[in-house]
């Protein structure tokens, strides 16, 4: 299989006789990266098939050079498992399981298993039969988890980020376990290691996996923006039922797609409770919009302490926010509960596409005006309300110190790891009325980010958040650490709109995307909306008939993207 994602066939080539002589051809196996030449120029790809029959009267080309070993014959089932699932090239997965240097030979195999006497823990039950989701507070040590993998031999442990994937390797390795960190550490997985990694940890070829361990589940980062969009989660599973051996998801806010799929084990009340720092709202409805401030008085006097704080504001534009002008209420759609504007007189989710007439549903009157903040404008307000320099940060840049007492920026301070004693969501409703079906979750999940950071309530952790929709389930599931109320809530709505993971989606984009969709047709089984801003959404009841619909239709010439279950939906 040549590396090349534009070409989906597959060639025939002859093992030259010198590498029977130097033992080359031994050392040639199913996964072998190789070098080959192909329409007059030297490319990489992978060995799928040995001991073939060529095609009758065609005289091979030889192999250019042997480059070391690849991923595994089971990785390359998987690859093309994901190619259909998620409708891209084998190749793209193939590249992300590859080393990512040439691997001439591994180490010897090993099967680590830690058998040291360790007291039973709540999280034992987790790692029976398939698996199941283990809900910890955001600032509770995952480390037990961690250590019943271990029992079971060569665990495969997926983190969010290269940052947590450092801090659990060198953990093990404090404990003396033999650690592969990928990607550097590519061919100690394939021997036989705790293997460690972020979300390509998924498509690693391990040697004798006793058990799959994903960390922060419910995180963004475990889906690839980049085509095939796979998640982590969806083909740690898959590997995991082929491997027979258990799946165990861990997250402070586990989403709904993973509890549709496995059980639900959490810690008392209780601990679960003490998990989570103090999370104080401030209602902002009383406050007329006109004259809405970045900052209510309750944060002022919190800035003007001594505490170390951090002010997070999103100004990617997610939703344009309207609020009533009589009573303050947000105005929200009625039947998916995101944000709407108003266009000719009338109120247009622009999520769903629900219209309705400009009426608030709390109080009845007709005004509205709209909200609007920036984290810049931020700063500047900040620096005069304390008194001293205040850093702003975004994904792309920094303004001032790290070691600021007071910081703001978009949710990308979140993800600095920095310890704050308080942490402040200026703006919570602008991620609560997203547009993206997955707004609830997310909101949830970045309060547990943000939780995680300023740590428990008895150690003085504090989340304040401010909010014209306090009464709002994501924020009351914070406020009583009960993430199940909002997951609820959560699973009713999608299953009312089908969303996933009760129905399949693709977006459809590129230059070339018209042409596709008139080659796509109208098939049985298959929603067609758009074309929306040059994009076209198609809806299945399930995503077998999605992506077989997919898989059948030849690609027009032209750039195309197709993103199944697309991440920013």
């Amino acid at each position: 299989m040549p590396d090349v994602p534009a070409i989906t066939n597959q060639f025939d080539y002859l093992v030259p006789a010198e590498w029977e002589h130097d033992g080359r051809s031994a050392a040639l196996a199913i996964g072998s990266r190789v070098r080959i030449q192909l329409h007059g120029r030297r490319i990489g790809g992978w060995v799928i098939g040995l001991d073939v029959e060529p095609p009758a009267g065609v005289e091979l080309l030889p192999l250019a050079k042997l480059s070391g070993h690849g991923p595994n014959a089971e990785v390359f089932e998987l690859a093309e498992w994901i190619a259909h699932r998620w409708a891209s090239s084998a190749t793209k997965v193939l590249r992300a399981a590859s080393p990512p240097r040439n691997i001439a030979s591994l180490p010897p195999r090993q099967r680590v298993v830690v058998e040291a006497e360790r007291p039973a823990s709540w999280v034992d039950p987790a790692f029976a039969d398939a698996g199941a989701i283990v809900r910890i507070a955001p600032a509770a040590d995952r480390w037990p988890v961690v250590e019943a993998a271990l029992a079971f031999g060569n665990p495969l442990f997926i983190a969010p980020s290269v940052a947590m994937a450092r801090q659990l390797a060198a953990r093990l390795r404090r404990t003396r376990v033999s650690t592969a960190l990928l990607p550097d550490d590519w061919a100690r997985a394939a021997a036989g290691a705790a293997v460690v990694g972020t979300r390509s940890a998924a498509l690693a070829t391990v040697h004798e996996p006793g058990s799959v361990v994903v960390l922060d589940e419910h995180d963004d980062a475990m889906q690839e923006e980049r085509t095939p969009t796979w998640h982590a989660r969806d083909v740690a599973l898959k590997r995991a039922g082929d491997w027979g051996v258990p799946c165990v998801l861990v997250s402070p806010t586990p989403t709904v797609d993973a509890q549709e799929r496995l059980p639900l084990i959490a810690p008392t009340r209780a601990e679960e409770f003490a998990g989570w720092p103090t999370v104080e709202l401030i209602d902002r409805r009383d406050e007329q919009p006109g004259r809405l401030g970045l900052f209510s008085d309750r944060l002022v006097t919190e800035l003007r302490g001594d505490r170390r704080i951090a002010c997070i504001l999103n100004r990617k534009g997610r939703a344009q926010l309207l609020a009533c002008n009589t009573c303050g209420e947000v105005v929200a759609c009625d039947r998916c509960e995101a944000s709407v504007r108003l266009d000719d007189d009338e109120l247009i989710c622009r999520r769903c596409a629900a219209t309705r007439p400009v009426i608030c549903q709390s109080c009845g009157g007709m005004k509205l005006k709209n909200l609007r903040m920036g984290v810049s404008r931020a700063r500047e307000e900040l620096e005069a309300l304390v008194g001293e320099p205040v850093t702003e940060m975004t994904a792309t840049s920094t303004h001032g110190s790290v070691d600021a007492r007071v910081a703001v920026g978009t949710e990308a301070l979140l993800h600095t790891g920095a310890r704050f004693d308080t942490i402040v969501f200026l703006d919570i409703d602008q991620e609560l009325l997203a547009l993206r079906q997955r707004a609830a979750e997310q909101a949830l999940g970045l309060l547990a980010r943000a939780a995680r950071l300023v740590g428990t309530r008895a150690g003085g952790g504090r989340l304040i958040v401010q909010t014209r929709s306090p009464d709002h389930v994501v924020l009351r599931a914070a406020q009583t650490a009960n993430p199940s109320l909002a997951a609820e809530a959560d699973r009713d709505r999608r299953k009312l709109m089908n969303w996933p993971p009760f129905g399949a989606q693709a977006m459809v984009s590129g230059q070339a995307a018209d042409a596709f969709i008139a080659r796509f047709g109208t098939p049985l089984g298959v929603e067609i909306h758009g074309p929306s801003d040059g994009s076209w959404l198609l809806r299945s009841a399930d995503v077998a008939t999605l992506a077989d619909r997919l898989a059948e239709v030849k690609r027009p010439d032209g750039r195309l993207r197709i993103e199944v279950d697309p991440p920013g939906v």
